[in-house]
């Protein structure tokens, strides 16, 4: 089966296709020549996820996926949440979103934060939402150059490493988008075979 994810972000994509893996063919934003930034207006993870599947499932009319991650963190209110990636400004910088991250939490000793990713699955068929949750902890100083955005920083329950430090294939099994993946993935195995 053939899925566009409605994504630019080719590190997330990379992600996705390996816990797929070859019983679906993944295609970007990039591969079906859309390169237009789509709006992430929404007040929700839920609905920023929504609103690009839908954008562009009306624009061509094909099976897609989208997905929105927020990382949210209990000391400051749930935040950067919905605005994870331009939590220090619309240049979407990761690392300044985790400076400003630890700047913030410099005096916290509850550093407890969980991250959240949605898929929004669109075809002609079905509207479904796909939820994963990883709960855990941010460290005090960056540790690790693996992943992308704050896995550096983030340091899931029940593991001594960060997201940055923690070997991909590990993380692909334990991570908020390897689960909302493995529920959408099910979900499309039931239906579709």
């Amino acid at each position: 089966m053939e899925l566009i994810f409605a994504s630019h972000n080719e590190n997330k994509v990379k992600e996705v296709r390996k816990i797929l893996g070859k019983e679906f063919k993944i295609r970007s934003l990039n591969e079906i020549g859309f390169y237009d930034e789509i709006p992430e207006n929404q007040p929700t993870i839920e609905g920023n996820a929504k609103f690009k599947s839908q954008y562009i499932f009306e624009k061509y009319n094909l099976n897609v996926f989208a997905d929105d991650t927020g990382l949210e963190i209990k000391a400051l209110n749930n935040k950067p949440g919905v605005k994870s990636a331009r939590y220090a400004g619309n240049h979407k910088n990761s690392t300044d979103n985790i400076n400003k991250v630890l700047k913030e939490l410099y005096d916290f000793e509850d550093r407890s934060a969980r991250f959240k990713t949605v898929f929004s699955l669109i075809t002609k068929d079905f509207s479904k939402l796909f939820t994963g949750i990883i709960h855990g902890e941010i460290t005090k100083e960056i540790n690790g150059s693996k992943g992308f955005g704050y896995d550096p920083i983030f340091k899931p329950n029940g593991y001594s490493m960060t997201f940055g430090e923690i070997d991909s294939r590990i993380k692909n099994e334990i991570s908020h988008r390897a689960l909302a993946t493995n529920k959408l993935v099910d979900f499309l195995r039931k239906v579709y075979d």
